[in-house]
């Protein structure tokens, strides 16, 4: 069957479409995504606003024909950090409902982190013992550990790349001073969660998901997206070190240059070197594999599961 993730994220917003059946490998058929950071919606009192919604409305409903054009048979829809955490997020979702027939599930970030944690695991099998996962949103930061299909422990922190731009890195390149702030509330924010999770036995494996680790590799060298899904990529410590210095240099318009880096994210990439780089260096990790699975095919695996179960 043909089915569509509609996936309302904090920097795209985006409808794939795959072909699967229960116990198969997801393809992807089409996708449909526009840039649309909600983040730089909000008000004063954290609420998405007006000209927000309305993005967000015009967006579902061409991408719900979309699905209906390329013959859907099912929509999975789901809203992260960014409408969770809003101060009108209920009201949006209400709205969204009310003016496309779309319901938008309300992910929490443990759901996000176990979702995600699910699509890792089927990429790397069962041969991959205990598996550590990172991922870095446009909101959150999520970290997920354990050895079965379902974290033993997850947690979700407000960590987001575009979360951290927008409230800590205004100028553009930004101040030596703005960037040491900014390591340091990271750090302090983490405490709790690198406590958890390096009392742990040592993972078999750590992985890194989401399109921040993925530039962050491709930077420091890892091999280009046209070098195929099965090439085996990561982030190395070391490098990301040197290359945060480097991006704390640099003006967005100059890291857009760079291997790997959209337009969208080139603004934030720094902020998402940090958490990496704090978080690598607190859980003593020298170097994530990046996966190309996440949270959308962890959603659908999941979604494929219930109905080989019914």
């Amino acid at each position: 069957m043909r089915l569509g993730v509609l996936d309302i994220g904090s920097n795209t917003v985006h409808l794939l479409l795959v072909d699967a059946h229960p116990g198969a490998r997801p393809i992807p058929f089409g996708s449909f995504k526009r840039a649309l950071q909600l983040v730089a919606y909000l008000d004063q009192k954290g609420a998405i606003t007006e000209a927000g919604q309305r993005e967000l409305i015009d967006f579902i409903t061409e991408a719900a024909q979309f699905a209906r054009t390329n013959n859907a048979e099912d929509l999975l829809a789901f809203a992260t950090s960014a409408i969770r955490e809003s101060a009108n997020g209920s009201a949006v979702l209400a709205r969204v409902l009310a003016e496309t027939g779309i319901r938008l599930e309300e992910l929490s970030g443990d759901d996000e982190a176990a979702s995600t944690f699910l699509a890792v695991r089927r990429w790397y099998g069962w041969g991959a013992g205990t598996i550590l996962n990172l991922d870095i949103g446009g909101g959150s930061f999520e970290l997920a550990m354990g050895a079965d299909e379902h974290p033993e422990l997850a947690a979700s922190v407000p960590l987001g790349a575009g979360r951290l731009t927008w409230d800590h890195l205004e100028a553009d390149p930004p101040t030596a001073k703005s960037v040491k702030a900014l390591r340091k509330y990271i750090r302090a924010t983490l405490e709790d969660s690198i406590t958890a999770f390096s009392a742990r036995e040592s993972a078999n494996v750590v992985a890194g998901t989401s399109k921040s680790f993925r530039s962050l590799a491709r930077i420091t060298g890892a091999a280009p997206r046209a070098a195929g899904l099965y090439v085996k990529r990561e982030l190395r410590l070391h490098d990301l070190t040197l290359w945060s210095s480097r991006l704390a240099a640099m003006s967005a318009a100059d890291r857009a240059e760079l291997p790997g880096v959209s337009d969208v994210r080139a603004k934030q990439l720094l902020a998402a070197a940090l958490v990496a780089e704090e978080a690598m260096s607190a859980l003593k990790i020298d170097a994530v594999q990046i996966c190309p699975w996440a949270l959308r095919e962890g959603l659908i695996l999941r979604r494929f599961d219930h109905l080989r179960a019914a």
